[in-house]
């Protein structure tokens, strides 16, 4: 049988440029599809599936929630979000949480925590330094933040109170904001995700964070797809060694499970009182649950290190490969969060690697992005580009 299925989603709204694949079932870094091919997952659902596929610990606490309560809401106290909102002011230094399903939903608390910070100084139309190539989301406020001009196509007028400044350019922010007393915060991903794996230089966070205490500004993160161990550290930003005052999280917190969250530090933990804010599933028994078995296993099996060791072992591998290769621009990223960017389109590689039995992903059109499962080996590493490396030869040679 042919290792393709037909796509075929007659009912289902056509959001996606989907490849005609359907996936049954994974174990660890693998996964099948409908028809029994394999492949190596070398992209973890984007950033999400922190432990894989099945985990032998993971998979039977959820089944075990599963058996005892799913949902309550939150008239109730739910002891796990307890639990897991502790173990995130521990592992962050900052001092509250407020749980939700997705990281837009956390951006988008991040944007209401800002503004009403600006409302409670005092100030009638707050504003939100926001960056070039930045990805926040596709609600309205969220979309508006973000920096992605076809995304924005077909659903103006986008949300005003946003001062858009360039990556790593610390006298460029202060020129944009030097005479505009309305803002009131700074937004940005310590690595963008989806504008092509770009990360905030140390020095350039630093910076930023001595800037916003001096300017009474909320420092706000978006750790969505960089956090939760992927750089090697908890937090990408901590590389930098700064504390923000607000971090929205989501993707791999619950290893599969929808969830998200918003970590404030003591600037902003008490912006939020009863019904500024809520959320149905937000929090709900079942996500908590599947947070809390996250952290331990990744704490337990020392998965931060390994993200550590792997990204230098794939970036030393891709670098000795590509490296000098007319076509090749960069190769960047931190921990297994890696980036290969081309002076040109390479969508193609998208279905020539699922072809030979790899998942990847393609993003901001040019860049290849690496974002494999943090429980992945060095075996699979190198299995990841003994398949990759040949495509990217051959992509590069046909386009000469």
């Amino acid at each position: 049988m042919s290792a393709f299925i037909e796509a075929a989603s007659p009912h289902t709204m056509n959001t996606y440029g989907r490849l005609p694949i359907a996936l049954s079932h994974g174990q660890g870094c693998r996964v099948w599809d409908v028809n029994g091919k394999q492949y190596l997952d070398a992209l973890a659902g984007i950033a999400v599936n922190t432990l894989g596929h099945n985990h032998p610990e993971f998979a039977p606490a959820l089944q075990d929630q599963i058996g005892k309560i799913i949902h309550s809401c939150n008239y109730f106290h739910v002891p796990n979000a307890e639990v897991l909102a502790a173990k995130l002011v521990e592992l962050s230094g900052m001092t509250n949480v407020f749980f939700c399903n997705s990281g837009l939903e956390a951006n988008e608390a991040a944007i209401k925590l800002a503004r009403k910070f600006g409302h409670d100084k005092g100030i009638k139309n707050p504003k939100i330094v926001v960056y070039e190539k930045a990805f926040h989301g596709r609600s309205i406020a969220t979309l508006s933040a973000t920096a992605n001009v076809k995304l924005q196509q077909g659903f103006g007028p986008m949300l005003e109170g946003f001062v858009r400044v360039p990556l790593n350019d610390i006298e460029a922010l202060k020129k944009a904001t030097v005479n505009d007393p309305d803002v009131v915060a700074v937004f940005f991903e310590t690595i963008q995700g989806e504008g092509g794996v770009n990360p905030m230089r140390a020095d350039y966070l630093r910076d930023v964070r001595a800037l916003c205490d001096q300017q009474d500004w909320l420092l706000m993160i978006d750790e969505v797809q960089c956090g939760i161990g992927r750089t090697g550290k908890w937090f990408a930003h901590q590389w930098a060694g700064i504390v923000p005052d607000v971090m929205p999280l989501a993707k791999g917190l619950g290893s599969g499970v929808p969830i998200g969250a918003v970590v404030a530090g003591p600037k902003a933990a008490n912006i939020f009182q009863p019904g500024n804010h809520g959320t149905t599933f937000g929090g709900n028994p079942l996500a908590m649950r599947a947070g809390v078995e996250t952290i331990r296993i990744m704490e337990k099996d020392g998965l931060l290190d390994n993200a550590a060791r792997l990204g230098t072992h794939f970036h030393d591998q891709l670098t000795a490969a590509l490296g000098g290769l007319q076509g090749i621009k960069e190769i960047r990223g931190q921990g297994l969060m890696i980036g290969i960017e081309f002076d040109r389109p390479c969508g193609v590689l998208l279905k020539q690697a699922a072809d030979a039995g790899l998942i990847i992903n393609v993003t901001a059109d040019t860049v290849v992005r690496l974002l494999p499962p943090l429980i992945m080996t060095t075996a699979e590493a190198d299995e990841v580009l003994g398949i990759l490396l040949p495509l990217i030869k051959a992509f590069l040679a046909e386009q000469a």
